[in-house]
């Protein structure tokens, strides 16, 4: 289940934004902490849109006049509404309003426990073709590139421009 959401949330943000600077590492972890409740087979918060929304606020007040902090945090919960999008969260309307549908989330379990195992392998696989694309795209399959991405989560800027698409 990890792949599926770091891949498709990364390239997501990348088609919608284009922007190097953003903090991919970020995106990924916003795109996995729901899983956090599949662990304990329990929804606490991180799959509804109000847990979404708490952490953009929390990001956006804990930042103000911070700039370069706030925008390696903004990644955090476009990863999480991102997470809801990919696990079809919104399909569940008493799970995606929660609380505002009712305040019951008492037996509701994270929607990544109703697949089966062949559509969530079939997923991890889309998944590791879209991080194969992306690291091939931004030339990260180089090690100086992957590191400084790794250290600073965002793209190589020699990487982003007018490019062909790689073959893999």
């Amino acid at each position: 289940m990890l792949f599926w959401f770091i891949g498709l949330s990364i390239i997501t943000v990348w088609a919608v934004f284009q922007s190097p600077g953003v903090d991919y590492r970020m995106v990924a972890l916003g795109a996995v902490l729901p899983l956090i409740e599949v662990v304990f087979d329990r929804i606490v918060i991180l799959h509804t849109l109000l847990g979404a929304i708490l952490a953009l606020t929390i990001v956006m007040l804990s930042t103000v006049r911070k700039r370069l902090v706030r925008r390696r945090w903004l990644g955090l919960p476009i990863g999480l509404l991102l997470h809801l999008v990919l696990d079809g969260t919104f399909s569940d309307a008493n799970l995606f309003w929660w609380p505002f549908l009712g305040p019951d989330l008492e037996g509701a379990g994270p929607p990544e426990l109703d697949r089966g195992w062949g559509p969530l392998l079939g997923m991890e696989v889309i998944g590791l073709a879209a991080l194969w694309w992306f690291a091939a795209r931004f030339e990260l399959l180089t090690a100086p590139n992957r590191a400084g991405s790794l250290r600073t989560g965002q793209l190589p800027r020699e990487t982003v421009g007018d490019r062909p698409e790689p073959t893999c």
